[in-house]
């Protein structure tokens, strides 16, 4: 395989802005209307019972479709930034082993896909999915700060690293538990969304493990170039994978 320099990273990004943006206008054409809502829960005075007890009321309906469309656009713009107004700033990243560009965008449609996921085993409370949505952020900008603290170390410190795993594992407990309970109460989740789970999880785990390749410096991961390319490919099937079985299990008209 040929050297990774920067000029194909700068095509490549251009291709994958291409591709994200491309699947994201598909999404918004062909899916149907489908929605899930938002609630919020306050607590409310009964005059029966003279007690205080938990009321939902929806707060909006979530447009399924402007959430895959979401993600897909938010990587389209990130890739196309980086190959063309930041790409001076990127080459010299990569040069010293960062990326911080990746990171934020991550931290966004990452977190995009976490409520998704999220809304299809039925959390639809507000400052649940907000929660779930912030930390998965966090898991990505504690990449950043993996990266960002390591150019100044002469030792690694997996301290981020590990705190990222751990903010990151979080989501994937509530929303297992959700499928348990629903299963538990006779209401189990369409088999479709046990695909999401298992694939997706099995994908952001794959981030996981390319960052410790390229910090160890496995094989070809001793060029940084290499991991980068590996994350930005995980990025695109990630989403890929995400979109077309929600669009196969909800937004198919």
């Amino acid at each position: 395989m040929s050297k990774i320099t920067t000029a194909k990273l700068r095509k490549f990004n251009v291709f994958m802005a291409a591709l994200h943006a491309a699947q994201g206008l598909i999404v918004l054409v062909i899916s149907k209307n489908f929605q899930l809502p938002v609630n919020g829960t306050y607590l409310q005075f009964n005059q029966l019972t003279q007690s205080l007890e938990p009321t939902t009321t929806k707060l909006f309906n979530m447009h399924f479709v402007w959430l895959i469309a979401g993600f897909f656009f938010l990587s389209a713009a990130a890739h196309l930034i980086i190959a063309t107004v930041y790409n001076k700033t990127y080459n010299a990243n990569l040069a010293k082993g960062i990326n911080k560009a990746r990171w934020i965008e991550y931290s966004i449609s990452a977190s995009t896909m976490i409520v998704a996921i999220a809304m299809l085993v039925g959390v639809y409370d507000a400052s649940s999915l907000v929660m779930l949505f912030g930390l998965t952020a966090l898991m990505n900008l504690l990449g950043l700060v993996m990266e960002t603290h390591n150019q100044k170390t002469d030792t690694l410190n997996w301290l981020s690293y590990w705190l990222g795993c751990l903010a990151g594992a979080i989501p994937w407990v509530v929303i297992a538990f959700y499928m348990w309970l629903g299963a538990a109460n006779g209401s189990k989740a369409p088999t479709f969304v046990y695909w999401i789970y298992v694939s997706i999880f099995i994908f952001f785990n794959c981030f996981a493990i390319n960052m410790v390749l390229q910090y160890k410096k496995v094989g070809k991961w001793k060029d940084y170039m290499y991991g980068e390319r590996a994350y930005i490919i995980l990025s695109l099937v990630a989403k890929s994978l995400l979109a077309w079985q929600v669009f196969g299990g909800t937004l198919r008209p």
